[in-house]
């Protein structure tokens, strides 16, 4: 069993293997969502196995206390209220939030860019 820090080309991999499992869940979900649970499972192993944080794409598609894979309308539905979004797992009802604080700021820096050049066009 080796100690330390993994080679890069095994860190890149496993990257790719999570890439791909995440993939098929989510093609195979309408049919057979147990497989695609079993993809989201074995996809968590890899990325403790290889110390990898999972890809923010995909770590959002997952539950955090079931580990089932989370489809919008399928197992789970989707709420935004107060700069948060609200993730809700059918499957045990664990609820996920999330803040969308960005998104928020950089809407508003426009709007007031906006009224600005508007302003000044004015005068």
């Amino acid at each position: 069993m080796s100690r330390g820090r993994k080679a890069k080309w095994m860190i890149k991999i496993a990257k790719e293997r999570i890439d791909i499992l995440f993939n098929l869940a989510e093609k195979e979900f309408n049919e057979h969502p147990e497989r695609s649970h079993r993809y989201v499972k074995l996809a968590r192993n890899i990325s403790t196995k290889y110390n990898i944080k999972m890809p923010l794409k995909w770590k959002r598609r997952f539950c955090k206390n079931c580990h089932k894979f989370l489809k919008v309308s399928a197992n789970c539905y989707v709420r935004l209220s107060k700069g948060k979004v609200h993730l809700k797992c059918l499957e045990c009802g664990h609820v996920m939030r999330i803040p969308y604080l960005k998104e928020k700021k950089e809407k508003r820096s426009t709007k007031i860019e906006s009224y600005l050049v508007q302003k000044k066009s004015n005068e």
